[in-house]
């Protein structure tokens, strides 16, 4: 609970009306949220204006309102006149919450693919060390061992505010959160000192809100100029950057802090070689500072070795020897929907992964190759309402590796999936190689079916797009659909 006149004074370019010596009890831009003694935020966005439920924000026990455009009030209501009120919550949220992110350290991951991956592994490491962790990212919201959904990789900055708050109440130490090209882009992170950055990647996605990947790659990079801010609380600080990627050493210019690259083929300051693996794990060296070491990981796959990496580095720059994060990596195992294995007795292995970008699928694609003994089994989509530039690209990449090809549907949306399929297919066609079979079918129950159908002693089966995710988002609904659900039903109906 906050006085008001407090809170204003957090607010650039802010008129205010009415009686500012009251006490707030919340802040919310969502008017279902609004409790008695709220402060409500009238967001200007595509589809809502938050002007509109004034009333309703009242009626629900509303006592101040952020406001841009002016609105008819009751006398004892207070008014927060500013020109943006986006840019106004950013400064008004952190100050209601007591800037709960000066409190931890803060962990932010950032890049196209590996961020959840990375996350987990940290995470784990610092708990590990008795640290109390919370990670925010595309899974969930953990708090110390309790788990809470999420809908956006970066909540908005009201509600992550009051994550972070909570976080703080309860004992939380380290905070490691991805962050969202999107999050950065728009502000969502106001109000964050960060500690400690990593950069995992940067492919082609998201081009439907970026428009271009010079755009993408800034968005991305604004992570590393947070971290390298000059009005700093709290030391350490440090960035951990796959020098490997074409777009790694542009990250490193923008940082100011202590660096550590990573790279697999011998150009960081930590590198990895000798590299083997299983369809199960992966043990690699890892040379660091003069001394090398041998890693041992559960986890499959080139891109869990630079994963890995990423989440050595920050580990190092939170203070931890390499044997301690080696020693606590021993006993880490998968992220749910990243390579995750999917076993139900059957002579063939079965993969679901997260992979919705054609560098994601070209990852686990590759994998499969180094695992597989007979054919490679793909089945995949596209999402609808997303950058339909990759659609064919992704197409294009499983002709590459794959022998035989299921096309589907992932989230259509508002798109008709009969299109999405068929734009995916070019690509497939397009690029297919002699002795190759393709199959569109635009439902994708029926499409894990047929691939497990198909499938024989040896091979291996990569079921992708959708990871963790538990539902299908359609036109008009959203069902419940889980990849590896319906992949242990098709095994046992085998």
């Amino acid at each position: 609970m906050k006085e008001l006149s407090k809170l204003v004074e957090s607010i650039s370019d802010a008129k205010t009306q009415g009686d500012l010596h009251i006490s707030i009890t919340s802040i919310t831009a969502d008017s279902r949220e609004i409790e008695k003694g709220s402060l409500f935020i009238c967001l200007e966005g595509a589809h809502v204006d938050g002007h509109t439920f004034v009333d309703k924000a009242i009626a629900a026990g509303a006592k101040a309102l952020l406001v841009s455009k002016p609105v008819d009030v009751p006398a004892d209501i207070a008014v927060i006149m500013v020109p943006d009120t986006r840019i106004g919550m950013q400064e008004l949220v952190p100050a209601f919450y007591e800037y709960p992110a000066s409190k931890m350290r803060m962990i932010g991951v950032t890049g196209t693919n590996g961020k959840t991956t990375t996350s987990h592994i940290i995470g784990h490491v610092l708990r590990e060390q008795g640290y109390k962790v919370g990670i925010i990212g595309t899974v969930h919201i953990l708090i110390n061992d309790v788990s809470y959904p999420i809908h956006n990789t970066t909540p908005d900055v009201a509600d992550l505010q009051k994550i972070l708050s909570q976080m703080v109440e309860e004992g939380v130490t380290h905070c490691v959160m991805e962050v969202s090209s999107h999050a950065l882009e728009l502000g969502r992170v106001a109000g964050i000192e960060f500690d400690n950055a990593i950069f995992t990647n940067l492919t082609q996605d998201h081009l439907d809100f970026h428009k271009t990947v010079e755009n993408y790659l800034e968005a991305k990079c604004k992570l590393f100029e947070l971290v390298s801010a000059s009005n700093i609380q709290k030391l350490p600080k440090g960035a951990t950057i796959n020098i490997d990627d074409k777009y790694g050493q542009r990250v490193v210019e923008k940082t100011a802090v202590d660096t550590i690259t990573y790279s697999t083929e011998g150009k960081g300051r930590m590198n990895a070689h000798d590299v083997h693996m299983t369809s199960k794990t992966s043990d690699f060296k890892l040379s660091f500072e003069g001394t090398t070491y041998d890693v041992h990981m559960r986890l499959s796959g080139l891109f869990n070795v630079y994963n890995t990496m990423a989440a050595i580095g920050a580990c190092v720059t939170e203070g931890l020897s390499i044997p301690t994060i080696l020693n606590a990596l021993e006993n880490f195992s998968t992220v749910p929907g990243r390579f995750e294995l999917i076993e139900e007795g059957q002579p063939f292995a079965v993969v679901v992964d997260y992979a919705h970008t054609p560098d994601g699928l070209e990852n686990i694609l590759q994998t499969a190759q180094e695992i597989v003994e007979k054919d490679i089994i793909v089945v995949f989509g596209c999402g609808g309402d997303r950058d339909a530039t990759k659609r064919p690209i992704m197409g294009a990449i499983a002709a590459k590796y794959a022998d035989k090809i299921f096309v589907t549907s992932d989230n259509p949306r508002t798109e008709d999936p009969q299109t999405i399929v068929e734009q995916v297919a070019q690509g497939v066609i397009d690029n297919l190689r002699p002795g190759t079979e393709y199959l569109v079918e635009v439902d994708r129950r029926t499409a894990i079916n047929k691939a497990i159908a198909v499938a024989g002693e040896g091979d291996v089966i990569l079921i992708a797009g959708k990871g963790h995710e538990d539902y299908q988002i359609l036109k008009d609904k959203t069902i419940h659909f889980d990849d590896r659900e319906e992949a242990r039903l098709a095994l046992r109906g085998r």
